[in-house]
């Protein structure tokens, strides 16, 4: 799998995650700079239940000392795409 290929995977896999916790925010707010607890106002319990959804959907587990890396939604895809 290419690099794009694994960056367009994993866009899917993040906007149909937040789609699924939050169905309030439409896929016009998910620009890549959009922070998720901030911009988008996920609670904690959202953010867990989003990392959560992102491990059962694509097998990326993504340990609590890399939430840092996965603050935004850009962090987000990348992460996922650069560990699946």
């Amino acid at each position: 799998m290419t690099q794009d290929e694994a960056q367009d995977e994993a866009r899917s896999a993040v906007i149909a995650a937040i789609a699924l916790i939050a169905p309030e925010i439409g896929e016009s707010d998910l620009d890549a700079s959009a922070r998720l607890r901030q911009d988008l106002e996920l609670d904690s319990l959202d953010f867990l239940r989003l990392v959560e959804t992102i491990a059962v959907q694509t097998g990326v587990d993504i340990p609590e000392s890399d939430y840092p890396e996965i603050a935004t939604v850009a962090g987000l895809i990348g992460y996922v795409a650069s560990h699946s």
